[in-house]
């Protein structure tokens, strides 16, 4: 993540989202001389969150989805809870459930 830092605009925020496993390498350099920072959030804020919506829909990207009947949600639980899920599980309100929600391009 260390490059992404100097691709910033003066003033720019790199927002982490999640924890990555490894360390973040990067040199000081840009984020002294451009006053970038970078940011840690475990969800990210409501604004970040309609910032890559907006963004989605600028550039057309769409979500793949899988759905099962909702009789099968004991088997995508179970499915998730080994790990063997694509996507993550949850349901949705047209009785059944969400199998798999994942942003393509």
């Amino acid at each position: 993540m260390g490059p992404l830092v100097s691709g910033l605009a003066t003033r720019g925020k790199l927002i982490i989202v999640g924890v990555p496993f490894d360390p973040i390498q990067l040199s000081a350099f840009p984020l002294v001389f451009g006053a970038r920072s970078i940011h840690g959030s475990l969800a990210g804020t409501a604004i970040d969150t309609e910032d890559a919506l907006a963004f989605s829909v600028l550039e057309n990207i769409r979500p793949m989805i899988e759905t099962l009947p909702l009789d099968q949600a004991p088997e995508a639980y179970a499915r998730m809870m080994q790990g063997k899920a694509r996507f993550p599980h949850g349901p949705n309100n047209k009785r059944s459930v969400v199998v798999g929600c994942r942003g393509v391009a």
